[in-house]
């Protein structure tokens, strides 16, 4: 099994075209197809030759979320951010010509 996943994850390191299976196809090998989508291989499964369905691995959850307040301090807000437009440039958001 082990050899599998390597000899999977190098085809995939050199971007290989997306392999491309018939729905009876994917529903027979479905096992297989789905560990291949996981070593990173991306499978098409198409209905009358064209592409219905992407088997694709899934993303990372460990993946980093967004601390809030990392900016604080870097960015400064201009003091006249929240004024009103003037009424030539609201008249050009409108449309209108004056």
């Amino acid at each position: 099994m082990t050899n599998l996943v390597t000899l999977l994850r190098c085809s995939v390191a050199r971007r290989e075209k997306p392999h491309v299976y018939n729905i009876a196809q994917a529903k027979a090998h479905l096992p297989e197809l789905v560990e291949r989508a996981s070593a990173g291989e991306t499978i098409i499964v198409a209905r009358a030759g064209k592409p219905k369905a992407r088997l694709v691995p899934m993303a990372d959850d460990n993946a980093k979320l967004r601390v809030p307040g990392k900016g604080k301090g870097r960015f400064k807000v201009a003091p006249d951010f929240d004024d009103p437009l003037p009424p030539d440039l609201i008249a050009l958001f409108e449309g209108v010509r004056r």
